[in-house]
């Protein structure tokens, strides 16, 4: 048995546009959205329910429709980690990297020697493949997220640290560390987000964003080529299309 490819990780290296979409929870909606082609399912662990228990039967879903499954994790620990990578995400998702150091202890954790420091055990991509630990570390994804002003005054030691594949500007929590909370369109906060998407793509790296119908264009011009999105604008747009098209027919 072949190791699975990292849709997601394939594409970026090919330069093309990726799309990781969130607000999916249980596998039969996994399932349900397949067919629609997106890239990757993000599977939401810090603010969300997703557990390591969970991660079987979701990666699984993902693995089917050949999406990249993208789990973000609540803490930067190795052991938790190499363990949501074991449980069978093919990325990882790490918050709040400020500097060199933690970037480097998401690689530890995340990758196998001779790149990292990753617990020797089969992931359940591994499963039948048996030359696994020769291909897991191309195969798996280590995304960190910036999100502290302290990360963007640091962040030309972060992107000097090998082994990261895509560093993600989170607006949320970057704009409240500005002092800007719920305010990530504060020209102040858009400048800072912009000019580390720029430097991001500048050191031959990928950079990552929060991503809208409204914005996405704007990031690709930028340079960006992995987004991630919400299903929830999407759903709603539809549905008021809906509604609207219901009244003006009466």
């Amino acid at each position: 048995m072949k190791l699975r490819t990292n849709r997601a990780k394939q594409k970026l290296a090919n330069g093309e546009i990726v799309t990781i979409v969130s607000s999916i929870t249980h596998p039969d909606d996994i399932d349900a959205v397949g067919p629609l082609g997106f890239d990757g399912i993000w599977l939401e662990g810090e603010h969300g329910a997703t557990d390591p228990a969970d991660l079987g039967n979701l990666t699984r879903a993902c693995d089917i429709w050949g999406m990249t499954s993208v789990a973000r994790i609540n803490l930067n620990e190795q052991g938790l980690i190499y363990r949501t990578l074991d449980r069978g995400a093919q990325a990882i998702v790490v918050p709040h990297v400020n500097n060199a150091a933690e970037a480097q202890n998401v690689v530890d954790g995340g990758k196998f020697t001779p790149l990292g420091k990753r617990g020797m055990f089969t992931s359940r991509q591994g499963l039948g493949v048996e030359n696994y630990f020769d291909q897991a570390n191309d195969e798996s994804m280590l995304i960190i997220l910036i999100e502290d002003i302290i990360a963007w005054e640091n962040l030309d030691e972060i992107l000097a640290v090998k082994g990261i594949d895509v560093v993600f500007v989170a607006p949320g929590d970057f704009a409240a560390s500005m002092g800007h909370m719920g305010d990530h369109q504060h020209p102040d906060v858009q400048e800072k987000i912009n000019d580390a998407l720029t430097r991001i793509v500048a050191a031959g790296q990928h950079a990552g964003a929060l991503a809208t119908n409204e914005n996405v264009a704007d990031y690709v011009k930028i340079g960006v080529r992995f987004f991630m999105t919400g299903a929830g604008p999407w759903i709603g747009s539809g549905f008021n299309e809906f509604v609207a098209n219901a009244e003006a027919a009466k």
